[in-house]
């Protein structure tokens, strides 16, 4: 078993990820432009594991010498495991042996290795000041490892101030700094910056790749396993969540159920009110519980005993964490609505290829029947433009629209 294992689907990516692991750090880095020349083939198993003796021996016999880089962007769409592939590649590179030893990849599962840093947000966007501190500690020397790895995810949170604060730590990298970007793609990052990172695009996972993920990993049931990656559209994360928390599923549902339901203007109005609450309801169950876990640990850190009052001078400091946990809340909210389209694209690509002729091909199959009824009452030109108009709808919320309003201008335009 190595770092490797746990990563699904990326076996192209995996290889030249790897690969690079392997190459001692003396060797010093490769321009970030060029190009690696083709994947080596030492993939030992069907799992996505690679040796870091097959990285090595690829190097040596005719693989680019260079294949080390300091920057690395990994793209790929929501749940191709852009993070993981992220944090088993920085656990290789600052494993000794560039594979990723046990005790380096605890260290980087918990986040408290020494040499690694961590750039995350849970809020909409990052705060330029994070990123700042965040550059400056770049410049430290790796204490153990091999290299100094900072880790960045959703890069493409970051606005285009923010992210010259990290172009300037990326144009003047240190000696032995890794740098591992991850956005959904290229085209999310400013030119400058990605002129300085070497991309590594990952794909889709099969749905029969995520679904022996999930029931290797979260111990279900392999038709729970199956029926949960079918319905994330091979998401991992998704998945996940779907396989192990039934109240998820029972969400899902209850918004597939909505969408088919509608049969008038007035309809579409309050199922746009009805998928505002499942959102909302979805968002709360994840924050509500963190939120208050965040707040009694802050409390007892500064030494307040439960149920006392806080004093004035703590005061900006708990204000600072409930403003920190709104613009949370924010973004939860935003993720559960774009999940909900998400949902909705799926049902409406349902009924696209029943009305084509390929029922097989359909992924919510538990709602086989309804699916059915509405392929038959419309026509695949009319079930298309219903598609583009969530595209629309999410490029709306996307852009600050009021979501109860995106979400009811889509739906009346898919009834009319």
């Amino acid at each position: 078993m190595t770092v490797w294992t746990e990563i699904t689907g990326q076996r192209d990516a995996v290889a030249e990820l790897a690969r690079a692991a392997a190459i001692d750090p003396r060797d010093g880095f490769g321009p970030v432009s060029s190009e690696a020349d083709g994947l080596f083939e030492g993939l030992s198993d069907t799992d996505g594991s690679v040796t870091a003796a097959d990285g090595a021996a690829s190097a040596r016999s005719g693989g680019n010498a260079n294949a080390m880089t300091h920057a690395w962007l990994i793209t790929g769409p929501p749940g191709s495991g852009r993070s993981n592939l992220a944090y088993a590649f920085a656990a290789a590179l600052m494993s000794p042996d560039g594979r990723g030893d046990d005790n380096t990849v605890r260290q980087v599962d918990a986040r408290t290795h020494p040499d690694l840093g961590v750039l995350a947000t849970e809020n909409v966007s990052f705060k330029i000041e994070d990123v700042r501190r965040f550059a400056t500690t770049s410049y430290y020397s790796p204490s153990v490892a091999r290299y100094r790895v900072m880790v960045v995810e959703d890069a493409d949170r970051m606005t285009e101030r923010t992210s010259n604060v990290l172009l300037k730590a990326l144009e003047e990298p240190p000696e032995r700094t890794v740098w591992i970007l991850c956005a959904p793609s290229d085209a999310d990052m400013l030119p400058t910056i990605r002129s300085r990172v070497r991309t590594v695009r990952l794909r889709i996972p099969d749905v029969d790749e995520v679904a022996e993920l999930i029931a290797r990993r979260d111990g279900v049931d392999e038709a729970t396993a199956e029926q949960a990656a079918r319905l994330a559209q091979s998401h991992i994360g998704m998945a996940h969540r779907l396989a192990t928390d039934p109240e998820a599923r029972r969400r899902r549902d209850d918004t597939v159920r909505t969408a088919l339901g509608i049969r008038s203007v007035g309809g579409a109005v309050l199922a746009a009110a009805r998928m505002i609450e499942v959102a909302t309801a979805d968002a709360k169950a994840y924050t509500e519980s963190r939120d208050a876990e965040e707040r009694e640990s802050a409390l007892r850190s500064l030494g307040v005993e439960p149920g006392a009052a806080v004093p004035a001078a703590l005061r900006s400091q708990l204000r600072a964490l409930e403003e920190d946990q709104k613009r949370r809340a924010t973004r939860s909210l935003r993720d559960g609505i774009d999940r909900i389209l998400v949902d909705l694209l799926s049902v409406y690509r349902d009924i696209v290829m029943v009305q084509l002729g390929r029922p097989g091909a359909v992924i919510n199959r538990e709602f086989g029947d309804d699916i059915g009824r509405a392929a038959a009452a419309s026509t695949p030109a009319r079930t298309l433009e219903t598609m583009d108009e969530i595209a629309v709808a999410r490029k709306r919320i996307e852009g600050n629209v009021a979501p109860a309003l995106a979400l009811e201008a889509m739906l009346v335009s898919a009834v009319r």
